[in-house]
This record gives C-alpha cells, sequence and structure tokens, in this order.
C-alpha cells in the first residue's frame, strides 16, 4: 500500500485545481479550505497550511482568485477567497488535463483484464 508521503506527492502537481473546485461551493478562508479538503479526501490528504497560502498567492497573482476582508462580526477578521470567472475556465481545463493523464497512466500501468501489468 502506498504511503502517505508517496501519495501526497502525487496530488501535489493538482493543489491549485484542488483548491479551485473548492472554492466552486463558495467563498472561504484558509482554514475552512483545509478542512473542507481533509473532510472531502476522507482524511487521505492534508494539505499543509504553508502550500495552501502559498498556491492562494498564486492563483490571485494568475487572476484565478481574488481575495477580501470578512467582517469582524465572529472574532478575528478573516481573509476570504473567491474564485473568478477565469479560475472557474482554469479549473476546467486542469480536469480535462486531469482526465487526459488518469486515462494515459490507466494504460500504461492497468492491463486490460483488470490486473496490474
Amino acid at each position: 500500500m502506498a504511503t502517505r508521503d508517496a501519495v501526497s506527492d502525487l496530488i501535489r502537481g493538482n493543489i491549485d485545481a484542488i483548491i479551485l473546485c473548492t472554492l466552486l461551493d463558495g467563498d472561504n478562508y484558509g482554514y475552512e479550505i483545509l478542512k473542507e479538503i481533509a473532510e472531502t479526501s476522507g482524511g487521505e490528504y492534508e494539505m499543509k497550511e504553508q502550500s495552501l497560502y502559498t498556491s492562494l498567492k498564486r492563483l490571485e497573482g494568475q487572476g484565478f482568485v481574488e481575495s477580501y476582508w470578512g467582517n469582524e462580526t465572529q472574532g478575528a477578521r478573516r481573509k476570504y477567497y473567491r474564485i473568478t470567472k477565469s479560475g472557474t475556465v482554469e479549473l476546467t481545463e486542469a480536469i480535462d488535463r486531469w482526465i487526459r493523464v488518469r486515462n494515459i497512466i490507466d494504460r500504461l500501468l492497468i492491463r486490460q483484464d483488470g490486473g496490474a501489468r
């Protein structure tokens, strides 16, 4: 069975798409994005906080997300992120790339009878 680190390495190249997909459900702030990703993965993947904020900064610089400060009605002021229209287009393209790569890897690693090569 693959180690958690090996799985994380395979996921790492898709972090931006995972974040964009999470933001499709609505605006959110860092901790809640991390929590959503962990819950959606069934606890099998937990993104590191530093990786999240590095990706959010990159996505914002590319115009795929935008941020704003929420109000302080419930404690500390939080920075929220939302996906932009161009972010939605990028996510669609990222999903298409993922499906194409997954199909290629499946053909390379899995025999037609379903067993490993």
